[in-house]
């Protein structure tokens, strides 16, 4: 298994979507990806930032964002909020 189902709410644009992200791919790659997909998805009405952050919808907790899912623990079904 290289990736991981999980739950992204994006307050931004008041969307959520189950998404596949790579677990061995640093949390700053992912975010940009993410980013990236989700600015295609909505025809620019999320805007492309690189001070995004990943957070834990659960706990609070903010993604370092060097680590990668493996090193954070995140599982299948974790829900994340990105900001």
């Amino acid at each position: 298994m290289n990736k991981l189902l999980v739950k992204l709410y994006v307050p931004l644009i008041e969307k959520e979507y189950d998404i596949f992200i790579p677990i061995n791919k640093s949390i700053k790659n992912i975010i940009y990806l993410i980013g990236k997909a989700i600015y295609e998805l909505t025809s620019g009405e999320y805007p492309l930032n690189y001070s995004t952050k990943l957070i834990n919808k659960d706990t609070g907790y903010i993604y370092s964002l060097e680590s990668t899912p493996k090193d954070e623990k995140i599982l299948n079904g974790t829900n994340l909020i990105i900001l």
